[in-house]
């Protein structure tokens, strides 16, 4: 650790502006909203990712921001190798910085997503057989890298986004420039940040939203120390929510079976099936390179725990699609559900519709549209949707149903007294739509 600065009045966080590759209204208030949640003695606290090309001043973005509050000799890090690497280094340090990210592996992501929210980790102590030693840690977080390393959505769900653009080059400074830049700013910028920190806990218990998003003791907390004293009033929940809609959309965009959910669910309102059906129609229109891919669900169980990660992105207010699992006697199934209110939902679909133009999915058949005339005995196609003679191609859509197959006659059978007893084909299906098997 270094020593910190001793703190000045008058100064305002207006000065980090000089410091940071700030392009928009939103990374300056998201990043100062960070800054001042390191200082909370506890957690939870959102995990920062900064992401950008080459000379968009990834590094310095974040060095900046954690010598306010923990300067250290070495204040960014390579990954460590594993979680009792992590978790010392937590023991250690109040602030994680990692840089110079490719890519989150699993085990990694799952660990920052305990550390930033709490969790623990327990292994044996070295030189002994029998006695164990525990880390307990929440600490804030910050990585940055070229690409959008998290790609998870329990981790992007904690997350705080900034993509930083490129910096011309008469704009750049040395790294000696941003260092006394960083050293002459410090005790002004803390003791504003102490002045924010002051008016927080004065607010806090005041503060009442009209609904808790998740990061719900950051979102009070940010709201108490900036709303209608470092930006408008609304000004942190605007930011908050503009932000997670965008890691919203690079994260469905990124998990192939997201994209095919969000364009199966442009086809009709409602969908319901096995998760065999399910993981059978979404390979169709995913494509053969995703369903090759190590990252699609070898199998029905895979796709279950993968539908349930995503779940709470798809339920989103800008996504819209219901997700649940049911069960009876027949067996489970799986119902998806577009909420007809949602605004920008084509905004989603438009994003499948581009991928599957550039070879991302195959062409998708039209609605099928199954008009008052329809006809129980009229034949049933692959997808287990039926078209009669009279059959409007203007009728409006309905839901993707899967109907029972007829039973199969044998050569060798026989009718016998027993037939007239025996429910008709038509009789069966009307029994299944009655109970709500689709």
């Amino acid at each position: 650790m270094l020593p910190l600065p001793e703190p000045t009045r008058g100064g305002s966080l207006e000065a980090l502006r000089g410091l940071l590759n700030i392009s928009t209204e939103q990374q300056f208030v998201l990043a100062v909203a960070w800054l001042l949640a390191t200082f909370r003695p506890s957690g939870p606290y959102p995990v920062l990712i900064v992401s950008g090309e080459h000379g968009s001043a990834k590094t310095s973005f974040v060095t900046a921001l954690r010598a306010m509050v923990d300067p250290n000799s070495t204040p960014m890090r390579s990954t460590p190798r594993d979680d009792r690497d992590l978790f010392i280094s937590a023991s250690n340090a109040h602030v994680l910085a990692f840089d110079n990210l490719s890519g989150l592996p699993g085990w990694l992501s799952d660990a920052l997503c305990r550390l930033a929210t709490g969790g623990g980790f327990s292994t044996r102590q070295l030189y002994s057989d029998s006695d164990e030693i525990l880390f307990d840690a929440m600490r804030p977080i910050a990585v940055n890298g070229i690409e959008d390393v998290v790609t998870r959505p329990d981790l992007a769900d904690r997350g705080l986004f900034a993509a930083l653009a490129a910096i011309a080059e008469t704009d750049r400074k040395t790294d000696k420039e941003m260092r006394a830049a960083i050293a002459a700013a410090r005790p002004s910028i803390l003791g504003a940040a102490l002045d924010a920190v002051a008016n927080g806990l004065r607010r806090l218990p005041e503060i009442r939203l009209e609904r808790l998003p998740r990061m719900a003791d950051f979102a009070v907390w940010s709201v108490a120390c900036g709303d209608g004293l470092l930006w408008p009033e609304g000004g942190f929940m605007a930011a908050f929510s503009e932000n997670r809609a965008q890691a919203i959309g690079d994260v469905i965009e990124g998990d192939a079976v997201a994209s095919a959910v969000v364009r199966l669910m442009t086809e009709a309102a409602e969908w319901t099936g096995t998760a065999a059906m399910l993981r059978q129609r979404l390979g169709e229109i995913a494509g053969e390179a995703a369903t090759k891919a190590r990252t699609w669900p070898a199998n029905d169980r895979a796709l279950a725990g993968k539908l349930r990660r995503i779940a709470p992105f798809l339920r989103s207010p800008s996504v819209g699609i219901a997700l649940t699992f049911t069960r009876d006697m027949r067996g489970r199934y799986i119902c998806l559900r577009r909420s007809p209110s949602v605004g920008d939902f084509a905004s989603f679909a438009s994003l499948a519709s581009s991928k599957r133009k550039n070879g991302g999915f195959p062409p998708v058949s039209e609605h099928r549209g199954h008009d008052a005339n329809h006809d129980a005995n009229a034949a049933y196609d692959a997808n287990g949707l039926g078209h009669d003679a009279n059959h409007d191609a203007n009728a409006a859509p309905d839901s993707v149903c899967v109907m029972p197959k007829p039973l199969k006659t044998l050569p060798h059978d026989a009718n016998d007294a027993n037939d007239a007893n025996s429910p008709s084909f038509g009789d069966r299906e009307s029994k299944h739509m009655r109970r709500g098997v689709l």
